[in-house]
């Protein structure tokens, strides 16, 4: 059980990862168009992760189904991403952070609603008490005066943006549990790489030279294989990884560490400084995340890890093929 509960909490290092984007941005990877990053992004993460799987795993013989599933979690993703990026250039500072960590209330909604899981009082208290431990991390981190300075649009945007990521984790969940969190991630992933890929021309023809213009020095290329392979490869597979082990709606609270990643790294990296209410926001945050953690399995994943793999594996199969 604590091998359980120790891999139910692999979010967490997926949003440790996401939280380093914070100090890698500040090291140049801004130079590259919005959109053609993304793609950058996702081709890298694509690429490892589709090896990693050939390596390691047999070839797998999806149905019509599925296939249908991996790429609606790929237009989901790409959704996710695009509008994120976008959104973030129409806003500021303050509105992207507080509004991207509206996602885990997305997933929350989506596991009860459209996955039947049953959000218990431990883990409602636990998500509430990291959400106001979020704010308060982001409290001393943005000037929240600022917060009208951005547009309707980008702030629409970042919010649809957050539904859509919710939507990847939650609807992933059911291919999860039927093959493994690095399949079903692999496969969504590189069916995604074309439809970024088909939004780059659109980006390039707007903005004319900004291909050429792009700068390929080690900060930037850094930063770059850092989002391919840390933020997306490693990142989206510890994420899903979470979810072998644990409801969707628990997976969520995690989600919460990223900002106080990002303000404990630019710390260290960047010499920034924090004051008196990073500490107890963090502390919150902490035992919220602890708390849910502490109920990450439900009754029913509990009863599905201690089932014996061939039948799990039976059981599944005869759910997937039900029309």
């Amino acid at each position: 059980m604590d091998r359980d509960r120790l891999l139910a909490a692999a979010p967490l290092l997926a949003a440790a990862l996401w939280g380093g984007m914070y100090v890698v941005s500040k090291w140049g990877f801004s130079a590259v168009p919005p959109l053609t990053l993304a793609f950058l992004r996702v081709a890298i993460g694509a690429g490892a992760l589709y090896s990693i799987v050939r390596l390691t795993r047999p070839t797998r013989s999806f149905t019509r189904r599925e296939w249908r599933r991996l790429g609606g979690l790929a237009v989901w993703l790409t959704a996710a991403l695009t509008t994120q990026f976008v959104g973030t250039d129409l806003t500021t500072a303050s509105q992207g952070a507080l509004l991207t960590v509206s996602t885990p209330v997305f997933v929350i909604g989506l596991g009860v609603t459209a996955l039947d899981e049953r959000l218990t009082r431990r883990r409602a208290v636990g998500t509430a008490l990291a959400a106001v431990g979020t704010l308060v991390v982001l409290a001393g981190r943005y000037d929240f005066g600022t917060l009208a300075g951005g547009t309707l649009l980008g702030a629409g945007l970042l919010l649809f943006s957050a539904f859509c990521f919710a939507a990847f984790t939650a609807f992933g969940k059911p291919l999860v549990r039927r093959y493994s969190a690095l399949e079903t991630v692999t496969y969504a992933t590189v069916l995604s790489v074309p439809l970024f890929g088909a939004l780059v021309p659109v980006e390039l023809a707007l903005r004319p030279g900004a291909l050429e213009s792009i700068p390929t020095t080690p900060p930037v290329v850094g930063a770059v294989l850092y989002l391919g392979l840390l933020s997306t490869a490693a990142a989206w597979y510890c994420w899903y990884k979470g979810m072998e082990y644990a409801d969707a709606s628990a997976v969520a609270a995690f989600f919460f560490a990223q900002p106080l990643v990002g303000v404990l790294l630019g710390v260290a990296f960047l010499g920034e400084t924090v004051g008196p209410g990073f500490v107890g926001g963090g502390g919150l945050l902490l035992l919220g995340v602890y708390l849910v953690n502490g109920d990450a399995q439900s009754p029913t994943e509990r009863s599905e890890t201690t089932r014996r793999p061939a039948d799990r594996d039976r059981v599944e199969g005869a759910a997937a093929d039900e029309p």
